[in-house]
């Protein structure tokens, strides 16, 4: 291999800036580093979760205050920065002052904000939630630092250093960041082997749920004998709660890149893939925009550099299908055929796509590539516990406070990252648990707050990494229903081709079905149905996980037997008592009427759908048990609270 000849970041840079001049360089970096700026910047989060906030009609009103005030100013779209519940999320940053960060900022705000900005004050009742302290810049008095907010303080931000920051379609900031610096020195620097020991030896593992070691994966595929090698970049994140791959491509399109670049370097493959669901537009949008720009740099394609190293990255969409998370089932996805898995071994990196040697890595895991080599292993290294190396990124959501993404090094504990980080429950409520890792993770309950995020630790309570889902749940939440969810999640995402999980997670979902109705009186075998199903529940997990064919079916079973382990009780009172303590399940739920607040309007008689309602006007009212079917219609039209719900 022909090695590259001169400094690889002046390279770059060259292409970026054109001149000569070391001072005019630094200059012009300083401007496209947004150190300086030389007239106002507005920044929109404008990610899917900014623009599902309201950012698109915010965006609207920016421009047209802009048009109106006659202000020559930038507007620049960028992505997600994490803070998730508070967006969307509006930074200006004026020339000689701090870029500072406004949350909510919804369209009918954008005048007051941008009047008291552009005057360099700040808004009554616009909160400034941080700011970006510069050199030579002026501050923001009373508003906290970007890296001293509760939120991101005690976070590490590695994957996600640029989101929400940077510009994610220009290539000229990534490079004045320092980007694709790294690319460049390992293809200038380094042999395919020496990547592959760099990566087995920095300890990162893969951040797609497995957590297999990175490196030693590599080195399969390098060493095997083929014509043609391929890498694929799983971005078919799939699971409930999960937003992470999704943020990162919308956020930093090109960090993936140059993390495609590296990995596909270290196995010596020149063709790749980014699976990616069609379900998410604007990421396909960003990183087809950010790929061109990497052609035109001459970043892809034949002889890179000079350097004799090709590479090519092509765009293939999903159509949404949860096995395609899987190995093997991608792999028949983007060759053209239906996504089913197929019995290993041979594994993918031995013979995959085409039969040809074959590395899949999720986003996350390719977006580290980039800090481990031009850095070093031990900056990696050094962060984590002794078996889980470098930081984990989170998606938050369900009864927490701050909602969003979460990057945190290993060996935080669960604890810390819900109370400590993300403010712990709302509403004074109490915490009840938190599901990890999505369908195939399981439940962390409130006495395992204190275990670490570390891939070995999960595992000793029941629970995985998985791809990064955190769904948190309070007292309201009820944990049989949380298995129902996820076990008809996963019955409908099963591919079919094995019988048990097929059949399996069906006969699962339909007794979890059957302990959360009433009985029918008509049915008169219907409760011994019940007791046994319930029985056969732990059973039937044991069995699904050890027979099905791929990670899916085997992973199957755990909400199911998560929620059972920790949460035997409640299971119990929906088989024994036929009750719901959180009154989620509906159908548990008992309908009474106080005799004593009741009227005899008879609103609630005329809205009951099966005429379960009883009484003469002006008189109390009466349910009858047998018909009622615990819809609810009565409580939500009674003007007396005489409905009882119990």
């Amino acid at each position: 291999m022909d090695r590259i000849q001169g400094n690889t970041q002046d390279i770059l840079i060259n292409k970026v800036i054109d001149s000569t001049s070391k001072t005019v360089i630094n200059q012009k970096l300083t401007f496209l580093k947004r150190e300086q700026v030389e007239k106002p910047v507005i920044y929109l989060g404008a990610g899917t979760c900014g623009l599902g906030a309201g950012a698109g009609k915010t965006l609207s009103s920016i421009k047209s205050y802009i048009e109106t005030n006659n202000i020559d100013a930038e507007i620049v779209e960028v992505g997600c920065i994490g803070l998730c519940s508070a967006e969307p999320i509006v930074d200006i940053q004026l020339p000689k002052h701090n870029r500072v960060s406004f949350g909510n900022v919804t369209n009918d705000k954008v005048e007051d904000l941008l009047n008291s900005v552009f005057n360099l004050e700040l808004p009554k009742d616009i909160e400034a939630i941080y700011q970006f302290p510069t050199n030579n810049n002026h501050s923001w008095e009373n508003v906290s630092s970007f890296s001293s907010h509760p939120y991101f303080a005690k976070q590490m931000r590695l994957v996600l250093k640029n989101c929400g920051s940077l510009n994610p379609i220009s290539i000229d900031e990534y490079i004045a960041s320092g980007g694709y610096e790294s690319y460049l020195s390992t293809i200038n620097k380094f042999t395919s082997p020496e990547v592959c020991d760099m990566v087995d030896q920095s300890g990162l593992r893969g951040r797609g749920g497995g957590g297999f070691t990175t490196g030693m994966k590599w080195k399969f595929a390098l060493n095997t004998e083929a014509d043609q090698k391929y890498l694929i970049c799983n971005a078919d994140e799939g699971d409930p709660g999960a937003f992470m791959d999704r943020a990162v491509i919308e956020g930093d399109p090109h960090r993936l890149i140059e993390g495609m670049m590296i990995a596909a370097f270290g196995i010596g493959a020149t063709k790749s893939y980014v699976y990616i669901r069609a379900e998410y537009p604007l990421a396909i949008e960003r990183l087809n925009i950010a790929l061109e720009q990497a052609k035109e740099y001459g970043l892809l394609g034949k002889n890179i550099f000079g350097s004799g190293v090709d590479f090519e990255i092509k765009v293939k969409m999903g159509a949404g299908a949860f096995v395609c998370g899987e190995e093997t089932a991608l792999i028949k996805s983007v060759e053209g055929s239906r996504g089913m898995p197929i019995p290993r071994p041979p594994f993918p990196a031995v013979k995959g796509l085409f039969g040809k040697p074959t590395i899949i890595n999720n986003v996350e895991t390719l977006s580290c590539l980039p800090e481990i080599v031009p850095n070093g292993i031990e900056s990696f290294s050094s962060i984590g516990t002794e078996k889980s190396k470098g930081t984990k990124v989170f998606a938050l959501s369900g009864k927490v406070a701050l909602t969003g993404l979460v990057e945190v090094p290993m060996g935080t504990t669960i604890r810390e990252v819900i109370f400590g980080i993300a403010g712990g429950i709302p509403d004074n409520k109490k915490f009840k648990s938190v599901q990890i890792g999505g369908p195939s993770g399981g439940c962390i309950t409130e006495e395992n707050l204190d275990i670490e995020v570390d891939y070995d630790s999960l595992l000793t309570i029941g629970a995985m990494m998985g791809s990064g889902g955190l769904v948190v749940m309070d007292e309201d939440t009820c944990m049989v229903d949380v298995a129902k969810f996820f076990m008809d999640f996963i019955q409908r995402e099963s591919c079919g081709k094995c019988i048990p999980c097929r059949e399996g997670t069906r006969r699962m979902l339909e007794i979890l079905e059957s302990i959360t109705h009433k009985p029918v009186n008509a049915a008169q075998n219907e409760a011994l149905e019940r007791f046994k199903g319930i029985t056969q529940l732990e059973k039937l997990g044991k069995v699904i996980k050890e027979t099905s064919l791929c990670g899916l079916g085997q992973t199957a079973p755990n909400p199911v037997l998560s929620t059972l382990n920790w949460f035997r009780e409640e299971y119990e009172e929906h088989i024994f008592d036929r009750k719901c303590r959180a009154n989620v399940c509906t159908e548990l739920r008992t309908f009474t009427i106080d005799v004593d607040n009741c009227t005899g309007c008879t609103i609630c008689a005329k809205k009951c759908p099966t005429d379960a309602i009883i009484g003469s006007r002006k008189k109390p009212h009466f349910i009858v048990d047998d018909k009622c079917i615990s819809c609810g219609t009565c409580f939500d039209v009674c003007k007396f609270d005489s409905i009882i719900i119990s």
